[in-house]
């Protein structure tokens, strides 16, 4: 699992049939003290996320494991939304 920040969306009017009707939004990997890491990902919103909240999101095959995916091509899923971080290092 990562934490991750959504920046955007994605729209694709031709794409995988099983695909249909879901939302898929850009996010950002961030630190724990909520700077950025390298790269974004397209994910699948399985939650009702929204634009710069934190999630948590997984990748591989938790992804379709997540609510809603099961046979779908999916690589990344956003399965929860962060309301707090508390790190004790």
């Amino acid at each position: 699992m990562i934490i991750a920040r959504i920046l955007g969306t994605v729209v694709s009017t031709q794409k995988d049939e099983r695909l249909h009707g879901k939302k898929l939004l850009i996010v950002k990997p961030i630190n724990l003290d909520g700077t950025d890491q390298s790269g974004y990902v397209v994910s699948v919103d399985t939650v009702g996320a929204g634009f710069h909240e934190k999630v948590i999101v997984v990748s591989g095959s938790s992804a379709r494991l997540a609510e809603g995916n099961k046979d779908c091509p999916v690589d990344s899923a956003i399965i929860g939304v962060i309301d707090e971080i508390d790190f004790h290092a």
